[in-house]
């Protein structure tokens, strides 16, 4: 394994930069361990390398999925994200299944040594506009449903089965729809 390039990362323009010239380097098959700490942006510079490979949906992080795999039509990517687990070895299998046959792998927060991946990738922010702006997030109201306390149950479920219906604000103040 080999550092494939080390970089500072200012601005979202600088990550989309590095994806290109990375592409380039990557020979087909290449599994890449890509480090840097939580809003790095990892997952961001994975999203431009996909879409420079022809990807046009949306790529997200799979924290909680674990692997995503992204169709191109250079071959499918492989992405994981060993975040949340305590032991990675565990995934492995999955992982060298999902890789056979893969244009690209890339994987966030693994051992690169016990990945056997073929390239490192760091990654350090710098500044705020390291991400696309998201639109603010609008309260939520839920359809109508009439409740009823079930006895036995605990006072955070039945307080949870009371708040249906209402928006989360209203919810919050214990106030009911009308």
């Amino acid at each position: 394994m080999r550092l494939l390039l080390s970089r500072r990362l200012s601005r979202l323009e600088d990550t989309q930069a590095l994806a290109e010239e990375v592409l380039g380097l990557l020979p087909r098959g290449a599994l890449v361990a890509i480090e840097g700490p939580l809003g790095a942006g990892k997952t961001t510079f994975v999203g431009f390398l996909v879409r420079a490979l022809g990807f046009p949906g949306r790529v997200t992080s799979p924290t909680y999925t674990l692997i995503h795999t992204y169709p191109t039509p250079e071959g499918p990517v492989v992405h994981a994200d060993l975040y949340r687990l305590k032991d990675p070895s565990l995934l492995l299998g999955q992982l060298e299944a999902a890789l056979e046959g893969a244009r690209l792998g890339l994987v966030e927060w693994g051992e690169p040594h016990l990945l056997g991946a073929s390239h490192l990738l760091r990654l350090s922010p710098e500044g705020e506009a390291r991400r696309p702006a998201r639109p603010a997030k609008r309260a939520t109201t839920f359809p109508s449903r009439s409740t009823t306390k079930v006895q036995g149950w605990p006072r955070t479920l039945n307080r949870a089965a009371t708040s249906w219906g209402r928006s989360r604000s209203e919810a919050r103040r214990g106030m009911k729809r009308g």
